[in-house]
């Protein structure tokens, strides 16, 4: 069993690798192991990120895509979740959230009932459909708030922005300056090679 792992952040200032840890107990737990990790950055309302393309384009039938939460995968309205449910169907892989117990069947090869295994499958596809579904659902209200919140703040002249984590920038320089590499850094930050780069390129433009 080839089990791809796919980890995603919404934003560039968030750790896409939060969940390696977790991802890879959960797979232990089963007495398996990931064979490749995808990590990026990019919202999940958008099927076209390059990470995520990346492993449709690698993978093979009877590859597990595991991700710690649907919403990892897809905050992506219905007829696009339709679009990216049929290329995972047709790649033959078998889609395993940790946060969705009936999908764990997938990592468990003694199924070999047949009629057991396409009612698994029948009840999986369902549950998938379900969470996908509350994921967009979620990601539509959150961002009606915050526009909303938005508008408020600049009525009311209070709307400056994303503020800026200073006490992540300030760990990132302090990285920077003990000489690790940007991709070291934003691993002991626990932050995007992104994120450090901006920070990089001010400590630089200060000098």
């Amino acid at each position: 069993m080839f089990i791809r792992a796919y980890l995603r952040a919404s934003t560039q200032d968030q750790d896409a690798s939060r969940a390696k840890h977790s991802l890879q107990s959960f797979t232990e737990a089963f007495g398996k192991a990931i064979a490749c990790q995808y990590m990026e950055n990019a919202s999940g309302a958008s099927a076209e990120r390059t990470e995520l393309r990346r492993l449709l384009s690698d993978a093979q039938a009877g590859d597990v895509l595991l991700v710690e939460s649907i919403d990892r995968l897809s905050r992506l309205p219905a007829d696009d979740w339709k679009k990216l449910r049929a290329e995972i169907e047709v790649k033959g892989l078998r889609v395993v959230a940790v946060d969705l117990p009936t999908s764990h069947q997938a990592m468990n090869a003694r199924i070999n009932d047949d009629f057991t295994s396409r009612i698994l499958d029948a009840v999986n596809s369902m549950m998938l459909d379900m969470m996908a579904a509350i994921a967009r659902k979620d990601y539509e209200q959150r961002r009606e708030r915050q526009q909303q919140g938005i508008a408020k703040a600049k009525a009311d002249g209070r709307y400056k922005g994303r503020p800026v984590n200073l006490d992540k920038h300030r760990r990132i320089q302090e990285l920077l300056q003990a000489g690790f590499s940007v991709r070291k850094t934003a691993e002991h930050a626990g932050s995007s090679t992104y994120t450090v780069q901006k920070v990089k390129s001010k400590m630089d433009s200060d000098q």
